[in-house]
């Protein structure tokens, strides 16, 4: 039986929230999957498809990272079979790397394909070059690639003319690819479709993907593990991990673990309608807090500290000057104890209510005008001209993006003001008779 460790998206040296603990963590949760899942299992080979640093210029503190479990599996005579992600790929115009100094050093072994005029080349692996495009190990083949992008189906089918070249149906086969997949993103930009990847699938028995920071699997063959560590707040509610995969007889099993170092996060949200005033907000968010949340006890070493992340919703009673987004984090801080505290404020200031609540159907231009006369209005020195200053005012706009002489809007300006004095004189003037 052979047994094999698949990780990807490990981002050494990433950098979020300006937190030294939140880098170390990705670190840990390195560590961790290496001494529990690699080590203490013995596989034959570790396999991490893409982005093991966060950055190709490598900062020294990564490297000693990624140094601390490379060394531990070389001395264990582990191989560690890598490609490049987007993050820490070569520059096009630099053959030097640091991924590819750490495969010269023997502590990886890179897999490249290489691109020449004629086209693209898979290379058997080279012991004394200590380069290659497909290595075989313990009975598996396992052939590499680049980080290709958006260009990942253009380059795919000569990808897979050189495969069938060199797939050997008395290995298991593996192919490590860094991609965006059809139907796993949120988001629109280009990816690799189903039926692209199912071309592979004649020739390869595991296709070890990396690059989106969520794990799924397609058709039992199709494999991505996520990310070892969650690289912002919205990432923690995606299942990640390591897969630990067992083959027999041609067949395979494959576990996804998730029983290693991972930072726990807690999201929360407060809705501000109903206060009034700052004093009265803050008062009802701790109340709430209390109610949700029990301080971290830094004794507990069990049990890490928390990234708590607080989000504010709903109608402000207030100016959205008076709210104390800095004074709510630390006094959070101090009373809940969180490793990281994050207060997002996603409520709409008292000076737009007017245009919450108006109906869907009502323009942009005329809620801009309400908006504004709700504004001016405010002010009773001007109440009772709210509705021709608001007028005034988006006018003025109008001239300036229509790119009319300032010269010329001022005098607009100062026109409009003293016809409407006039005419306030003789309304007064009127009335008084």
């Amino acid at each position: 039986m052979t047994k094999f460790l698949h990780i990807a998206d490990i981002h050494l040296g990433i950098r979020r929230y300006r937190s030294e603990d939140r880098a170390r963590d990705f670190f840990l949760a390195w560590r961790d999957c290496i001494e529990k899942y690699a080590l203490a299992e013995k596989v034959s080979f570790v396999l991490i498809a893409g982005d093991l640093f966060d950055l190709r210029k490598v900062e020294p503190q990564a490297m000693n990272q990624a140094m601390f479990c490379l060394k531990k599996l070389h001395d264990a005579g582990i191989p560690v079979v890598v490609i490049e992600g987007n993050h820490d790929c070569h520059e096009s115009s630099n053959k030097f790397s640091w991924l590819r100094s750490l495969s010269q050093w023997g502590y990886i072994k890179l897999l490249e394909p290489v691109h020449q005029e004629t086209g693209v080349k898979l290379n058997s692996w080279d012991e004394n070059l200590n380069a290659g495009s497909f290595i075989d190990i313990d009975g598996v083949r396992i052939f590499g690639s680049i980080w290709y992008g958006s260009t990942i189906s253009h380059a795919l089918p000569s990808l897979i003319t050189e495969i069938t070249t060199h797939q050997d149906e008395r290995l298991f086969n593996i192919m490590m690819l860094h991609t965006d997949i059809e139907g796993q993103l949120n988001r629109p930009i280009p990816a690799l479709s189903i039926s692209k990847i199912a071309e592979l699938k004649s020739f390869i028995d595991y296709l070890a993907l990396g690059h989106t920071h969520k794990n799924f699997e397609i058709d039992g063959w199709v494999y991505n593990p996520g990310s070892l560590e969650a690289c912002n707040v919205d990432e923690y509610a995606n299942i990640r991990g390591a897969y630990l995969v067992e083959i027999e007889e041609g067949k395979h099993r494959a576990r996804l673990m998730r029983d290693y170092h991972q930072r726990p996060v807690i999201r929360l949200s407060f809705d501000v309608n109903g206060c009034a005033t700052p004093e009265a907000m803050h008062e009802a968010l701790f109340s709430h807090l209390r109610a949700e949340l029990k301080p971290h006890d830094a004794n507990e070493t069990d049990s890490p500290q928390p990234v708590l992340e607080i989000s504010l919703r709903g109608q402000l009673g207030f100016k959205n000057s008076l709210l104390e987004i800095n004074r709510i984090r630390d006094e959070v801080k101090l009373e809940f104890n969180p490793m990281l505290a994050m207060v997002r404020n996603q409520t709409v200031p008292i000076e737009y209510a007017v245009a919450t609540g108006l109906s869907e159907h009502v323009s942009r231009a005329e809620r801009e005008r309400r908006v504004i006369e709700d504004l001016i209005s405010r002010d009773t020195r001007f109440r009772h001209q709210s509705l021709m200053l608001a007028g005034l005012i988006l006018e003025a706009k109008r001239l300036a993006l229509d790119d009319e002489n300032p010269a010329r809007i001022s005098q607009l300006i100062e026109e409009r003001l003293i016809e409407e004095r006039l005419l306030d004189g003789k309304t007064v003037g009127q009335t008084s008779v």
